[in-house]
C-alpha cells in the first residue's frame, strides 16, 4: 500500500511540475479566483517558506536521511497503524518529489499561489509541498490518537 502510495504521488507531482515548466515559465500565470488562487511558476531554491536559499547539498542530504529513516522505520518495526504508514508514504513522496527537482533541476518548481487581494501572499507551492503537509497532518494526528 506504501509504494502505491509513494509511486501515485510522485508521479502526480511530476505530471503538474512538467505542466507548469510547459505552460507558466516565463508567463504572467493563470487566474484561477480572482484575489484569491492562480497558477504561477517560480523557482525555489530554498526549503520550506524559501528558507537555506541555496543549500542544495544540504537540503539533498537532509531529505535523504529523513526518506532512509521513514523507510527503515516502515520495513523494521511493520506498524500496525494504518494512518502512520499512509502518513510516511505522503511525506516520502512529497520529500521525493521536491528531491528529483533538487537533483535534476537546482531547484524546486512550485506554481500554486494563495493570496488575498494584494493583502496576503502565501508562499508558493507544489504538490509535494501538499504531500508533507497532509502527511505530516496524518501522523501528528496519529501521534495525538496514540496510535503509533
Amino acid at each position: 500500500m506504501e509504494a502505491l502510495i509513494i509511486f501515485l504521488g510522485l508521479l502526480l507531482d511530476r505530471l503538474a511540475k512538467i505542466r507548469a515548466l510547459n505552460s507558466l515559465k516565463e508567463k504572467d500565470g493563470i487566474i484561477l479566483i480572482k484575489g484569491i488562487f492562480k497558477l504561477e511558476y517560480l523557482e525555489n531554491r530554498g526549503a520550506a517558506f524559501g528558507i537555506l536559499q541555496n543549500k542544495l547539498i544540504l537540503l539533498a542530504i537532509v531529505t535523504l536521511l529523513v526518506i532512509s529513516a521513514m523507510i527503515y522505520y516502515i520495513i523494521k518495526y511493520k506498524p500496525k497503524s494504518k494512518f502512520l504508514r499512509i502518513s510516511f508514504a505522503l511525506i516520502i513522496s512529497g520529500a521525493l518529489g521536491n528531491l528529483y527537482d533538487r537533483v535534476f533541476y537546482k531547484y524546486v518548481v512550485d506554481f500554486i499561489l494563495l493570496h488575498y487581494k494584494e493583502v496576503y501572499y502565501f508562499p508558493t507551492f507544489n504538490i509535494a509541498d501538499m504531500l508533507v503537509v497532509v502527511g505530516t497532518l496524518i501522523l501528528a494526528i496519529s501521534i495525538v490518537k496514540e496510535e503509533v
